[in-house]
């Protein structure tokens, strides 16, 4: 279904990389320890944020690049999508090809 979705404006479409199962020290962790994910990768983007001239602002990231974003930011879409506004976005971690 989220494979469909566009976002909108300057809304990002991320997909959450995965946590962890086990510790360093080999210790697994169970499922209802985990904590969410800040660093995800960018599905998809909408075409920018809309000037007061109508022009579109050019998005900072791409599809492929993995992103850091707060721990609350955005709307959950499912288990493994978050929809965030291109400025709650911390900083990119890797860029794509």
């Amino acid at each position: 279904m989220y494979d469909k979705l566009t976002p909108l404006a300057d809304r990002v479409l991320l997909k959450r990389l995965e946590v962890a199962e086990k510790t360093a020290g080999g210790l697994f962790i169970p499922e209802v320890a985990k904590e969410k994910a800040q660093t995800y990768e960018v599905v998809k983007v909408g075409a920018g944020k809309a000037t007061s001239e109508g022009k579109r602002l050019p998005m900072a990231v791409k599809a492929g690049d993995v992103v850091f974003v707060p721990k609350y930011a955005g709307t959950e879409a499912g288990n493994e999508y978050l929809i965030v506004k291109e400025d709650e976005i911390l900083g990119v971690v890797s860029s794509g090809s």
